[in-house]
Formats: structure tokens, C-alpha cells, sequence
């Protein structure tokens, strides 16, 4: 094998890089769509199912690296040193989409406004569970078995190797666990919210991701004091 050939892991990370840099041109082309929509209602809603689209792509992708090398997704190499700091299980909290819309989102009617405390209470009751679910595969990556776990048998699928095989599926569980949430949270958000309400919210959404990186990036540059 040529010493320059590449792995299937770092064929992966380069395949989801690839489609990261596109996809944040178009999340920067959404945004700019988000914040010049006209008032017409059909036009808001159209802009809306394209951003909501925008992101169930990405999560399709993030599917696709986790079936390949769900290590990735738990320290992805194409984010900043900061915005890996923020991270849940992989990606931002849900919880931070209802903090966002109570920032970002103007006018909340009286039943608006239980419907999302509603959403709300959910959200963190199932944040609970899988940071708890969390908790308990790193736990066993801890264990004294797991760590024991050192055997090679040539032409064998050894212990070591199920046992890798294991943590691997309880990480895309968890994962899969907190992208789900992810989705239904934000859909219950837009089913609450009127159109021109869900494009306040979004352009938060969007706006804050990009603060983000562009931040991280930067202190990444000059370091965490420049």
C-alpha cells in the first residue's frame, strides 16, 4: 500500500468537509433569502420549507458519517476549537431553540406562549434522558474491562474488536437520540409560530451559527485572547 493512501476514516472526513463548506455557503445564501422575504405569506413559507430542508440535509449527512465513524461526530475536525465547546451530543442543544425564539420571536400570543412552555418542559426532560444515556456509554468506556481490552489474534474478530464494535452502536444511538430531538423541537416550534414569526426565529437560528464559527474560527487564528 502507498504510505500516501488514504483511510476510509479520513475518506469520510474529507467527504463531510466537502459538503460542510457548500453547505454553509448556502446557509449564508438562506439567511440572506430569510432576511429580505417579503411580507406575503406564501413567499415566507417557501423560504421557510427551503431553510428546513437545509437543515434535514445536513442531518442526512451527519447520518452518513455516524453509520461510518461515529467518533467523528463527537470531536469533528471541521469545526473550531470553540464551537466544539459548545456542543451536546454532537451538535447545539434543542433547548437552545426556545431560547433563541424567546430572544428572537416577537408578539407571542397567551396560548403561543403555553404551547411553547410546553415544548419546553418536553425538550428538557428528553435532554435529561439522553444526557443521561450519555453518561452511561462513556461510563463503560471508562470500565476496567474495557480498558483491559488489549488482545490481538491475528485473523480473528477479537474481544477488543467487539467490544469497539459495541461502543460504536451505543454512540450512533445516543447520537441518532439527539439529532431526533433536535428535529421535532424545532417542528414543534414552526408549527406553534406564524410564518412571519418562524423567519424571526430562523434568521436567529442562522445567525447565531454563523457568529459562532466565524468567532471560533478567529480564535482559532490569534488565540483564545485575541
Amino acid at each position: 500500500m502507498s504510505m500516501f493512501a488514504t483511510t476510509p476514516k479520513q475518506n469520510l472526513q474529507k467527504s463531510f468537509e466537502a459538503f460542510y463548506e457548500g453547505w454553509l455557503a448556502r446557509h449564508e445564501n438562506l439567511l440572506q433569502q430569510l432576511l429580505s422575504v417579503s411580507p406575503d405569506d406564501a413567499e415566507q413559507r417557501m423560504v421557510i420549507e427551503q431553510v428546513l430542508c437545509h437543515y434535514q440535509q445536513f442531518l442526512e449527512e451527519k447520518s452518513n458519517v455516524a453509520n461510518g465513524d461515529v467518533f467523528l461526530l463527537f470531536s469533528p475536525p471541521w469545526l473550531s476549537a470553540y464551537e466544539s465547546s459548545l456542543l451536546w451530543i454532537g451538535d447545539y442543544k434543542p433547548s437552545l431553540i426556545l431560547r433563541l425564539a424567546d430572544c428572537a420571536v416577537k408578539s407571542f400570543t397567551p396560548e403561543q406562549r403555553d404551547k411553547m412552555e410546553r415544548v419546553r418542559d418536553e425538550t428538557k426532560r428528553a435532554e435529561r434522558e439522553i444526557s443521561e444515556a450519555m453518561a452511561s456509554v462513556q461510563e463503560s468506556m471508562a470500565s476496567p474491562r474495557m480498558l483491559a481490552l488489549v488482545r490481538e489474534v491475528d485473523g480473528e474478530i477479537t474481544e477488543q474488536e467487539l467490544a469497539l464494535r459495541g461502543l460504536k452502536e451505543a454512540l450512533k444511538k445516543v447520537s441518532e437520540r439527539g439529532d431526533a430531538l433536535r428535529a421535532s423541537t424545532m417542528r414543534k416550534v414552526v408549527e406553534i409560530l406564524s410564518p412571519p414569526q418562524t423567519v424571526q426565529l430562523l434568521a436567529a437560528t442562522m445567525r447565531f451559527q454563523m457568529r459562532v464559527r466565524k468567532h471560533g474560527l478567529h480564535r482559532d487564528e490569534v488565540g483564545p485572547s485575541g
